[in-house]
């Protein structure tokens, strides 16, 4: 459980550089340059990731916290139906979906993160997921406030054609990883209760 709860700090941690310590972010590209940072940001990201996948497999097998209701699985398919629809908006240049939800990779994770907790209830995905949606929350408040700053400005529209797009490829990437990605990728068939 350690080796998690220092994957899950790393890497949030490390990704919310920006919103806790951007006077950091801001010598740290003033001393590589911006490729350096992206660079660095980018190893860092990987390790931090490989670091968090590892710590769960090993804290995997802890003992349920609660048994969720059979039902919930369902209702966890069918919201990450809606994660993968704002992952790919998010991928595309903007349409309607992805200038109506703003900033629709960050609520895709916030998606996934509560879609997973309604359907595990062992302690490390519990603490996995918790900690993700709380990212996914307070990233999405750093946004609103940026934005309301003027120091990003969210993406224009550009074409309708973009969210048929979205829904299409969305639908798809659902589907394979339903369908074979999430057993052969985590270990665990969505389809099996």
């Amino acid at each position: 459980m350690s080796l998690l709860i220092l994957g899950i700090v790393l890497f949030l941690g490390l990704h919310l550089i920006r919103v806790v310590a951007p006077g950091f972010r801001s010598s740290m590209i003033s001393g590589l340059g911006e490729s350096g940072w992206k660079i660095g940001y980018s190893i860092a990201s990987v390790l931090t990731l490989i670091l968090l996948i590892y710590g769960f497999g090993q804290a995997r097998d802890m003992t349920p916290i609660w048994s969720p209701p059979f039902w919930m699985s369902h209702i966890t398919i069918l919201l990450m139906l809606f994660a993968m629809i704002c992952l790919v908006a998010s991928l595309l240049p903007a349409g309607h979906i992805a200038v109506r939800m703003k900033h629709p990779m960050v609520l895709s994770v916030k998606i996934w993160a509560l879609a997973h907790l309604l359907s595990n209830g062992d302690g490390a995905a519990m603490l996995l997921f918790a900690a993700f949606l709380a990212w996914g929350v307070i990233l999405r408040i750093s946004l609103k406030k940026r934005e309301r700053t003027g120091e990003i400005v969210l993406r224009p529209f550009v074409s309708a054609k973009y969210d048929l797009y979205a829904v299409v490829i969305g639908v798809v990437a659902w589907g394979l990883i339903i369908w074979k990605l999430h057993a052969w990728i985590i270990g665990v068939s969505p389809l099996v209760m």
